[in-house]
């Protein structure tokens, strides 16, 4: 394989790259990126990795979500806190339910843009270059704001620096004492139409956290229970973007990618003698791929070969995103290719993705009832394949939007036109992902009860 450098992306062919009208002018701005501070360190995504690599092994549970493509006009601080917050009370429900550790990763701080399925839309007749998520170009339907923007990078950046010093207040502050978090879930509790069902989960949470104070573990004895590590995510998708964040550790003198602490590649831009593969094999970030449909079973091994060509633990994590009437076809045969070819990876479940449609009323939606039908179909899979389901990946937000369909509040096609927000693919709000969360813990102390009975009867 040709020796890698941060540039030598730009020598391959490239998927969903916008096309800036003034050259000069993004060079300039991502030189000027390239001299910023970085956004993470190069030692807080080795941590990912190595709680990525206890993923590998069955010993942790990966729990990644956020916006589907974070806005400018949306960006405040209350939006960042209800998604923390959501994000944390999944993972307390969930940690009881998989009794591992769990590792949150949030869409967020960086998840500014969007690959497209067409370069161009239109609306009434008029044909406009396609929004590609605020980093490129604005969303408003006019032709200024569909000119991709250099000066964005630098808004982005902004945001994402600004975004992530709020996370780490919250992370250390206090903020995620888990007392606190499990309060707030007993109140999701009591105001939910579903309350008796989850109603166990609870209590049994509030049991244990009673028995740790009576022997004396709390805040002060146990830091841990008052702080928390949540590390961020995007899919590296502009890559001027990234080379100008990828700078060389200075203790390892290896090259890490500053904007986030793991980046994925997309369903749209995995093919292994691409641009995007390209770039991100040379980075030491841990990496996550889009698997769909499209994927062979025999590309994905080549694609992990180019990626992790030392096969270690908690460097890939590979995130099936098929859609509930397709699972059974599709993840079986990949799983069974990865293990015999004995690769490390973490096998998360995106069940986001190949669930949107179109409702009546012309809003694009996701059933509720699909995406936790997806979740189930590949536990299941990957329970009678004798491998681990190791996460969930799912776009969400902390507001109390109207996108998704269902759930226990029942929200219907004549409910999405009143709190419908997104900026481009529809989110679960924060009733609808704690739901997801009790359902999937739901399921997981039913199969290791059952498990157990199995292997006592044995």
């Amino acid at each position: 394989m040709n020796t890698w450098t941060n540039t030598s992306w730009r020598a391959k062919p490239i998927q969903q790259v916008p096309e800036y009208p003034d050259k000069q002018a993004l060079e300039k701005v991502e030189d000027q990126l390239s001299g910023y501070p970085p956004l993470v360190f190069a030692g807080e995504a080795r941590n990912l990795r190595k709680h990525l690599a206890d993923v590998t092994e069955g010993r942790a549970f990966l729990l990644q979500g956020g916006d589907c493509a974070e806005s400018f006009a949306e960006f405040s601080p209350d939006n960042i806190r209800d998604t923390f917050r959501v994000l944390l009370q999944m993972a307390v429900v969930l940690t009881f339910g998989a009794k591992v550790p769990i590792v949150k990763v949030g869409r967020i701080a960086g998840q500014f843009a969007k690959p497209r399925s067409a370069p161009m839309e239109s609306l009434n007749e008029i044909e406009l270059p396609s929004y590609r998520g605020d980093i490129i170009n604005g969303i408003e339907f006019e032709e200024s704001a569909r000119v991709p923007d250099p000066e964005r990078l630098l808004q982005a950046y902004s945001q994402a620096a600004a975004t992530l010093n709020l996370l780490r207040a919250f992370a250390t502050g206090g903020y995620a004492a888990l007392d606190y978090v499990h309060q707030w879930t007993m109140g999701f509790v009591a105001d939910s139409p579903e309350a008796e069902r989850y109603k166990d989960v609870a209590h049994r949470i509030s049991e244990a956290l009673d028995f740790m104070r009576a022997c004396g573990i709390d805040p002060a004895s146990a830091p841990q229970l008052s702080t928390t590590e949540l590390f961020t995510s995007h899919e590296a998708l502009l890559l001027g973007y990234e080379q100008a964040m990828t700078r060389i550790d200075s203790t390892t003198g290896k090259w890490y990618d500053t904007s986030a602490h793991m980046l994925w590649i997309g369903d749209r831009t995995r093919h292994p003698d691409e641009a995007h593969v390209e770039f991100l094999r040379g980075v030491e970030n841990p990496i996550g791929i889009k698997c769909g449909p499209s994927l062979d079973p025999d590309e994905l091994i080549r694609l992990i070969d180019v990626l992790s060509p030392q096969n270690e633990p908690g460097r890939l994590t590979l995130i099936t995103r098929f859609g509930a009437d397709k699972v059974a076809d599709y993840l079986p045969a990949l799983i069974r290719k990865v293990e015999s070819e004995g690769r490390a990876v973490v096998w998360s479940c995106d069940p986001m993705h190949g669930n949107t449609l179109k409702a009546g009323s012309g809003y694009k939606t996701r059933p509720f009832d699909r995406i936790l039908s997806e979740v189930q179909q590949v536990f299941a899979v990957h329970q009678a394949e004798g491998t681990y389901a190791g996460g969930i990946h799912i776009e969400m937000t902390g507001q109390n939007v109207t996108e998704c369909l269902g759930g226990a509040q029942a929200i219907t096609e004549d409910d999405l036109s009143s709190r419908y927000h997104t900026h481009c693919d529809p989110r679960l709000n924060a009733t609808q992902a704690l739901e997801l969360a009790f359902l999937l813990a739901e399921g997981i102390n039913e199969e290791r009860a059952e498990a157990g009975k199995v292997a006592a009867d044995g």
